[in-house]
């Protein structure tokens, strides 16, 4: 299954590419898009969108997974993050890709272990479960993987569950 992950932004999004098998995590690309920082939002989120559909004509993923907003003292930080969100929900929905949503604890916790992991301990997570000799750059895009390695890590979860093998 190829997994696209995505961390979104009005400045930047980070995207992610991986391929599981099994239990075998392999990298396929990750980059980021950065729209001009002087352009109003609706040309921002335009930018986004083509880089996207981009991304997702290219690379061709099963499932996308697309890290929430967090909201925690700047509301207008994670509104502005949310039209980026939905700019990527949309990329996907017009491709007819399954898409899931993490929130930033989910993440942490599925990629690290903890939900309070700091941001470089899921940056050398990433490059641990992708055996990779450095950490992806932008921190946006290894941000992305993050998400799509929780995503698959979510989903060997559920299967597991679902199938009632929990020893």
């Amino acid at each position: 299954m190829r997994i696209l992950g995505i961390d979104p932004g009005t400045l930047v999004v980070g995207y992610g590419i991986i391929e599981t098998a099994n239990d075998e995590l392999t990298l396929v690309g990750f980059s980021s898009l950065t729209p001009p920082a002087c352009a109003p939002i609706p040309q921002r989120l335009a930018y986004i969108y083509k880089g996207l559909v981009e991304v997702i004509e290219l690379y061709q993923p099963d499932e996308v997974a697309v890290e929430s907003p967090f909201a925690d003292k700047n509301i207008k930080s994670a509104l502005a993050i949310g039209k980026a969100q939905a700019v990527a929900l949309l990329a996907a929905a017009n491709h007819s890709l399954p898409v899931t949503e993490y929130s930033p604890a989910c993440i942490k916790s599925r990629v690290a272990g903890s939900g309070n992991a700091s941001k470089e301990q899921i940056q050398e997570m990433v490059r641990l479960l992708l055996n990779l000799a450095e950490i992806p750059q932008p921190n946006d895009a290894a941000d992305a993987l993050a998400v799509a390695i929780c995503h698959h890590s979510e989903r060997a979860f559920t299967n597991i569950i679902s199938q009632g093998d929990l020893t």
